[in-house]
């Protein structure tokens, strides 16, 4: 019985509300330490020892070594650390592009509203990884054209959202009277419709970086992103390709796999996120 009593308020305690908070604290610690990690990382510990090439992983090597003998284990901790830092910028921008875009097409309608469409349409019916490339590639490259590339392309599915919001918050009933007492639209913007479409756009925001973070290393792997003296995802997982048919397997699946859990990470971030701001799991 009191093994029972015990477990009870455990699993009480453990609700659903403060189990999301806790995957999103420990979700985003992980994701600083990585980021901070990568930044303090001296670059004399991923550099050429070619005393060391092509070392299997072991206790000294994590991730093994690659063909000059370069720490594989931080150097991928760099390179996640670039990339999470082009893909925060990168889903910045285009995250203030949907939210003034979505929010313009909402308030004005017609004329605004369907030019804002057409810029929506015309920039999903373009496939992203082609639009990247002839951005990045009008850029000149390098982190500017990846950055300008990925936040021009990111946009639209997130203004669609803030768009829909912004409508439906507009016919609400306290809008229209809110309205008849005479509130300018300056305070119903503040008061009543930045309130609701915030929580959403900062969902979307963050759900924003994993496909940021994947494009980027996506271009960069076929050439046309960060240039090759970069310790980048793109770069390290293309330059491992050419030593797998020699039985090389380390550089490009340690590399790969922690990029895909970075992504993953962001991503469980912002579904538990948008699971904690949604008012229906809100009471449980």
């Amino acid at each position: 019985m009191s093994e029972l009593a015990c477990a009870k308020p455990a699993r009480a305690w453990l609700n659903r509300r403060r189990k999301t908070l806790l995957m999103i604290g420990m979700g985003t610690l992980i994701l600083s330490g990585v980021f901070v990690w990568g930044l303090l990382l001296p670059p004399e510990s991923f550099e050429a020892n070619y005393s060391a090439r092509r070392l299997a992983p072991s206790l000294v090597y994590l991730f093994g070594t690659d063909n000059l003998g370069r720490d594989m284990f931080y150097r991928t901790v760099a390179g996640l650390s670039l990339s999470i830092r082009i893909g925060l910028l990168s889903a910045a921008i285009s995250s203030v592009i949907a939210l003034v875009l979505g929010s313009l097409s909402a308030i004005f309608g017609g004329t605004v509203d369907a030019v804002v469409n057409y810029l929506v349409d015309l920039c999903m019916g373009v496939p992203h990884l082609i639009l990247l490339i002839l951005i990045s590639i009008a850029m000149g490259g390098g982190a500017a054209g990846v950055i300008t590339g990925v936040a021009v392309t990111h946009w639209p599915n997130l203004t669609r959202l803030i768009r829909a919001e912004v409508m439906q918050i507009r016919s609400a009933q306290y809008v229209q009277v809110a309205r008849r007492l005479g509130k300018g639209p300056l305070h119903i913007a503040v008061r009543h419709i930045v309130p609701h479409v915030f929580p959403q756009y900062v969902v979307g925001l963050i759900l924003l970086f994993p496909h940021a973070i994947l494009h980027e290393a996506g271009i960069t792997f076929l050439g046309y992103g960060l240039p090759l003296d970069t310790p980048a995802m793109g770069v390290i997982l293309s330059e491992s390709m050419k030593y797998l048919a020699a039985g090389m397997w380390w550089p490009a699946f340690f590399p790969g796999v922690a990029l895909l859990l970075v992504t993953q990470l962001f991503d469980g971030v912002g579904d538990y996120l948008r699971v904690l701001i949604d008012p229906h799991s809100a009471r449980e």
